[in-house]
Parts: C-alpha cells; structure tokens; sequence
C-alpha cells in the first residue's frame, strides 16, 4: 500500500500536512503529534520583520467554526532561521514555510534569504493586503497574482505554492494566473472573509471587525473550489478547508487535491492530523487500493464512466 504522493518533484511520505497558521512550527504540538508521521509540517507565516498583528481581541467562536483576525503576527525571518528550522530538522517529515509580506519586496527579501536553508517548499500567502496597491490582496486580481507568481519563481530556489484566496469570483481564474506565472503548486483555500457581532454589547466581537472563517462550516466551499481549481490548471493542489476528519480529506482527493492540509480542528483535538493519516491508511485497506494517487480526482472520473 503506498501513501507517499509527490508535489511538485517532493516526495512527502503520506499527503496529510498542517495548515499555515494552527500549528506554529510544530514546537507547541509535538507532545500531542509524532511530526515524524506527517507528510509536511507547513509553519506560521513568516515576514521580512517581525509582524506584531492586530490588536485585541482577535479570535471568536462562530457556528461551525471560528473567525480570526490574528494579522499574520510572527517574529520574523531572524528568529525563524535560528529557532524554527533546526528544530524542524530533528524530524522526518518535509518542511514548507508559508511566506507573508505587504509589498513584493517584502517576499523576495524572505524567499531569497530562505534559498540556502534546508526547507523543501515555501507556500506564499497571496491573502496579505497589497499596501502599494490599495491594501487589495495580492491574491484577489488575477493580474497582480500573475505578477508576484513570477516574481517569486525567478528568486525562490526552492518549488512555490501558491495559496489562494476564496475572496474571489472565479478561482478557476486564480488558478490560472498562478500556474501561468510559474507557480509549481496550489493549496486552496485560504479563509473565508467573515464577521461576529455582540448583540448585548452592539459592538464588533473583533477589534478587526472582520476576520477569517474556518472550521468545519466552509468545508463544502473548499471542496468545490478545489475541484474547478483542479479542472483549471494542471499543477498538483493542496486542498484545505473545515478538515476535521480522514473521511474529510479523501472527500478532498476525491475533488482532486493530491495532499490535504488540516486547520483549525487542530485547535479542537491537537491529535487530528495523527488521526487522518491513520484513517487514510484503514480506508485505503478497506477498499483495497493499493496506491493513494489513484483516488486523486477520483469523484470526477467516476462521473465519466
């Protein structure tokens, strides 16, 4: 039985990784999860300088899931590189650092300093806002996506994945204009723009006022915008989006996705990930398949015979 799946030339020993953002680097679950069983460990967005986020408060509970308005807080690419990558060394698994920045320049400072370093990907945050544009994120037009995806493949020496943002009208043209622009992977979808209001107090639960939905609730949106993303473009996909379970992240290779990654249940139960590569593994003997790579985009084929 062989779970190993490849992106983008990266041979990842089962498709189950973290999503950028609800694991740290791994240092503040590695009481809970063995990181040696997982395909990847993808880390908190990391910035040229240390990014203090937004004030206060900056998380809610939602039906379904959870709103945040974190604001990409890390302490930068310095204390990434002497704290974060040796300490992800110690283990068997692949390591992709998501990168964030508020103008181009910010990104290539971080991808180019992450070009000696032994790191296998690096997962570009396209849902940052563009402040020399307007603060529109770089992912939410398909010509500025294009352009940072091309700016980005000249410098980094290692493959890049582009994470897209759900804020859009058409992913299938997203997609499009990461892959034309050099992007060597996908992983889809960033979080859904939301907002909680306090009924008593008549006030923003958020300081933001807005922030990111995920969990469970928008699993269903993730599915489908992983599958047109799939028929769009022909780079491997990543899908993410409400994973709580294994039976979740097959539904999401079935759409098309060739890895998953889990979020925000890794708040809930820090053992998720652990679980979905063992649930991959029992139902792949239940079904007798013999090779994870053939129920990649499995749903849509079935729809052709």
């Amino acid at each position: 039985m062989n779970t190993k799946v490849r992106i983008a030339g990266v041979e990842l020993k089962n498709p189950v990784m973290t999503a950028s953002g609800t694991f740290g680097s791994g240092m503040e679950y590695g009481e809970f999860v063995d990181l040696n069983c997982l395909g990847a460990v993808v880390t908190k967005g990391v910035a040229s300088t240390p990014w203090e986020g937004n004030p206060t408060p900056r998380v809610a509970e939602v039906y379904g899931g959870m709103l945040n308005a974190i604001g990409l807080q890390n302490p930068g690419i310095e204390v990434f590189m002497e704290r974060d990558i040796p300490f992800l060394k110690k283990y068997d698994t692949k390591i992709i650092v998501n990168v964030c920045g508020k103008t181009v320049e910010d990104y290539l400072e971080v991808v180019e300093r992450l070009g000696d370093t032994d790191v296998d990907m690096l997962e570009i945050n396209v849902s940052c806002p563009n402040v020399k544009q307007g603060a529109i994120a770089f992912g939410q037009e398909a010509g500025c996506l294009h352009d940072i995806t091309a700016a980005i493949k000249k410098k980094a020496r290692q493959p890049i994945i582009m994470k897209l943002s759900p804020n859009v009208t058409d992913i299938g043209e997203m997609a499009r204009a990461a892959e034309a622009g050099g992007a060597d992977a996908l992983s889809l979808i960033n979080t859904l723009l939301g907002m909680k209001i306090d009924i008593h107090k008549r006030k923003f639960v958020l300081a933001n006022r807005t922030g990111g939905l995920s969990g469970p609730a928008i699993k269903p949106v993730a599915v489908r915008m992983v599958y047109q993303a799939a028929q769009a473009v022909k780079v491997p996909i990543i899908g993410m989006g409400g994973i709580a379970n294994a039976e979740d992240a097959i539904e999401f290779l079935l759409a098309g996705a060739s890895a998953v990654a889990v979020g925000a249940m890794n708040f809930i139960n820090p053992y998720t990930t652990a679980e979905v590569v063992e649930g991959i593994e029992d139902y792949m003997k239940k079904y007798g398949i013999e090779d994870i790579a053939s129920l990649v985009g499995g749903a849509g084929r079935s729809m052709d015979m």
